[in-house]
């Protein structure tokens, strides 16, 4: 599912060192020998250090004059979560996840194809799959806290609904270029309310798999719009909201998903460490591990304030992950930006750097006899 693999892609903070000296309240000033020198106070930078504990940066108060702004955001949300005392008292060291080669790969990506100054915005997220470790946090400008429209990676979920829902790979539909809602009832939200539309027609991508019968196999590879509609309605719009919800999807504002027809189009807004969150679920055969910058938190005696372990949970039947991975395929002005004209080249650069002498590895061979074939919308 080539269009639907997502990467998934300084002040200082400081504390005053001193000694608290009681003095006797006898008139006069004090013998000699009770005048104690204080030390002139010490100032001492916290710092984060990266995946392999090399010091990265000071921990920025303000993230812009960071060297990493967007994972610095990341970093200091974290810690606020923690303990917001965290920000202020110096002389800590904050150890992350972060991947010096991985983040250096994403922005450079980033920045050779969008400018700073451009009306989009580019962020690009690098999770790991079984650990949520955010190793790359990426964005053209400002510190990445963006909330984006998904977009076409939200198809991945429908997918996975159908999968889980008994579809195999050669159900489908005849090709089509629109899509209009059978009925008001055709689409139902998780609080049983009607939420088609059968008054309005959506057009889009559709056919280019080039065969008059769209298959859940080609249709990964096509994502036609009308397509995942119709298996949207098919499959029931509450079940595929529901399972973009156990992989980890929500909206950055905090408010719920928005549940309409439209949801398999990405309509709503979250940010790119959730969506490759989702991703990194799918990857790691259903398990879901919250992402996370943060590991540890030290001292400057090096004793550990906050350990931070990973957080996990089988979230989807392992065999319907890896059957959704195994269709997966590894200045200019455009009219329509599109999973191929900038998201697409940005993370095949930033992760063929990223992974350069890396182990080669392979998704699981799919169960083809669960999911090979036609079952429920088979060609007629």
């Amino acid at each position: 599912m080539k269009r639907l693999l997502l990467a998934v892609v300084a002040g200082v903070a400081a504390a005053v060192w001193g000694a608290v000296l009681l003095m006797s309240a006898t008139a006069g000033p004090a013998p000699a020998r009770q005048r104690l020198a204080v030390a002139p106070p010490v100032v001492r930078d916290s710092v984060i250090t990266d995946g392999g504990g090399r010091v990265v940066e000071q921990l920025a108060p303000d993230c812009a004059a960071s060297r990493h702004p967007a994972f610095c955001r990341r970093v200091r949300d974290e810690l606020t979560a923690i303990d917001p005392r965290l920000l202020t008292r110096g002389g800590l060291v904050v150890a992350t996840t972060l991947d010096p080669r991985a983040q250096q790969a994403a922005q450079r990506a980033v920045e050779a194809r969008v400018r700073p100054d451009d009306a989009p915005v580019a962020v690009e997220a690098m999770v790991a799959p079984g650990s949520g470790e955010i190793r790359a946090l990426a964005a053209s400008r400002g510190e990445g806290a963006h909330a984006l429209p998904q977009g076409s990676t939200a198809m991945a979920y429908t997918l996975a609904a159908a999968l889980s829902g008994g579809f195999r790979y050669d159900d489908g539909f005849p090709r089509a270029r629109s899509f209009q809602a059978t009925g008001y009832n055709s689409f139902t939200n998780c609080k049983g309310e009607n939420v088609g539309d059968p008054t309005h027609t959506i057009t889009g991508r559709g056919g280019e798999d080039g065969g008059a019968f769209t298959t859940l196999r080609s249709a990964a590879r096509a994502v036609p719009n009308p397509f995942f509609l119709r298996l949207e309605e098919r499959v029931g719009l509450c079940r595929t909201v529901r399972t973009a919800q156990r992989l980890g999807l929500a909206r950055r504002d905090g408010t719920p998903l928005q549940e309409y027809e439209t949801f398999t189009l990405g309509i709503n807004e979250a940010d790119t460490v959730t969506v490759a969150g989702t991703y990194a679920t799918l990857a790691a055969h259903g398990l879901r591990c919250a992402p996370r910058a943060v590991k540890e938190v030290r001292d400057g005696s090096g004793k550990v304030l906050h350990a931070l372990a990973p957080r996990c949970e089988q979230v989807l039947d392992a065999a319907v992950a890896d059957a959704v991975t195994g269709l997966t395929v590894g200045g200019r002005r455009y009219d329509v930006v599109d999973g191929t004209t900038v998201p697409g080249p940005i993370w095949r650069a930033s992760m063929a750097e990223a992974l350069r002498g890396a182990a080669r590895s392979r998704f699981p061979e799919p169960d083809e006899a669960r999911f090979a074939g036609c079952r429920l919308a088979c060609p007629k």
